[in-house]
């Protein structure tokens, strides 16, 4: 007991190996950390092929171009604005009204 007491009381012991443990285990932790970090970058970067279009700058002009052909044969100039519903309001209600205007329309 003698030893241990002698120990204790030693500015190394009581000091120097805690600090010790402290930079050693932190550098291991932040390493985990920092893996984290990088790895979620790699799944950011591993994007859907179209959204990656999107974000490309040059397969835009690739995009546009399919954009407009889809909306060239549309006929924009008829067309009815229908109120959507207030938060008070019953959205179904609106939604059936919507529903009944847009077939009437189609025929």
């Amino acid at each position: 007991w003698n030893q241990v007491r002698k120990l204790q009381k030693n500015w190394t012991v009581k000091y120097g190996i805690p600090m010790l443990l402290l930079v050693v285990g932190g550098s291991f932790g932040l390493r985990e950390f920092t893996q984290i970090r990088y790895d979620a970058q790699k799944i950011k970067k591993k994007l859907d092929p179209t959204l990656e279009a999107r974000v490309n700058t040059k397969k835009q002009l690739a995009i546009l171009q399919d954009e407009y052909e889809k909306l060239k044969d549309l006929d924009l100039d008829v067309w009815k604005n229908i109120r959507g519903p207030r938060p008070w309001e019953d959205s179904k209600e609106y939604q059936e009204d919507a529903s009944i205007h847009t077939s009437l329309d189609v025929q």
